[in-house]
């Protein structure tokens, strides 16, 4: 919406919260999902291009959770996933004209909700959109022949892989002696990075918001009934 400024010929643009978070969560999904399609379509599965010698992309899939984690059955993983999403949104409709939400609180939700709809889409179509052939052939989009797997069974496209740093374990070590140790070794995805994010700083940060808002609704309820 944009509202002139008594006395001046600027004029200053004003977003609300739920267009910010709605915004946040197109951009994050588009970009997600043009990168896993150029990786899909451009790597055979394992390749790995080293763009620095701590940054590199190693195209990878996976069955379960954000950074490759596995729990429960594909079909309970994506509903599941669906029903959160759509429990977050309505939470974030709720709240969204609550004077005292934060910028921040809502900014963190919408990279969760946003995080978890582009992996999402993959569990949902890519089966359907994509072949999976073996390497060193790489995915073809809308084969002719159909894709690998059902509606809801498709597998997530991971690509980001930060090995920082990585040494030996001694010898004496009970377990691990003798081994290699990599910091950080899990790969994933533009998706998990937005879900990690506004995770951690909702927690680090606006932990107090569910209870701030919840007694401003309980308030703002309270005074509704007597007016009535």
């Amino acid at each position: 919406m944009v509202s002139a400024i008594p006395g001046h010929n600027a004029y200053k643009m004003k977003i609300s919260k739920a267009s910010l978070a709605a915004l946040i969560i197109f951009f994050i999904i588009v970009v997600d999902q043009l990168v896993k399609i150029y990786i899909k379509t451009h790597f055979f599965l394992g390749e790995s291009v080293e763009v620095t010698s701590w940054f590199h992309l190693l195209f990878v899939e996976n069955n379960g959770m954000a950074f490759g984690m596995e729990f429960g059955s594909k079909l309970f993983l994506s509903l599941l996933r669906i029903v959160v999403v759509a429990l977050i949104i309505y939470y974030m409709w709720r709240i969204r004209k609550n004077p005292g939400l934060k910028w921040g609180y809502m900014v963190c939700l919408a990279l969760i909700v946003a995080g978890a709809a582009g992996n999402i889409i993959d569990s949902m179509f890519y089966g359907l959109i994509f072949n999976n052939p073996a390497p060193p052939a790489v995915a073809e989009l809308f084969p002719p022949d159909g894709g690998y797997a059902s509606l809801f069974h498709g597998k997530v496209v991971d690509m980001l892989y930060f090995p920082l740093f990585s040494f030996m374990w001694p010898d004496w070590m009970p377990f691990v002696g003798g081994d290699r140790f990599t910091f950080f070794q899990p790969v994933f995805n533009i998706a998990d990075a937005a879900i990690s994010v506004g995770i951690i700083v909702l927690i680090l940060f606006y932990s107090n918001q569910i209870s701030t808002l919840w007694e401003a609704e309980k308030k703002e309820k309270t005074v509704d009934e007597t007016d009535d």
